[in-house]
């Protein structure tokens, strides 16, 4: 199998994780729509949701619940958007969940959102930091 964020998760393809444990991997987006982005990966490969074994659901939405709290409190977010696509829109075909955070008045639009880099590999190592400080608030 040749998926990249199976990769990420056994630690043999490099990504700024904020997060990981047994049932998880949480990482920066590598074109976040705003600092802090991250998308939540199960360990697990599935393709989409629905792929994904009832039993591992609930403990990855946990994941995704704690790490959606530590994002805003990163940065200082007032919400957050989070999100998931099953095939449509799926750039990787291995379900994971975006937690973005949001500021009223963001300039996102419907679903029509401009992607963006880290200035620096340095800036991203910084964002990621802020959001596994938050994590252990």
């Amino acid at each position: 199998m040749d998926c990249v964020f199976c990769a990420i998760a056994a630690g043999e393809v490099a990504a700024h994780r904020v997060f990981e444990d047994a049932t998880a991997v949480a990482f920066l987006d590598a074109r976040p729509l705003f600092p802090g982005h991250v998308l939540v990966v199960p360990r697990l490969h599935a393709e989409t949701l629905t792929d994904l074994p009832a039993a591992e659901v609930g403990p990855l939405f946990g994941r995704v619940r704690r790490i959606t709290g530590a994002v805003e409190r990163a940065m200082g977010a007032a919400g957050s958007f989070v999100a998931a696509n099953n095939r449509v829109s799926q750039s990787v075909p291995h379900f994971h969940v975006h937690v973005v955070p949001r500021d009223r008045k963001d300039g996102l639009r419907g679903f029509f959102w401009p992607r963006t880099r880290y200035a620096s590999d340095e800036e991203a190592a910084a964002v990621a930091a802020r959001v596994r400080a938050a994590l252990e608030d």
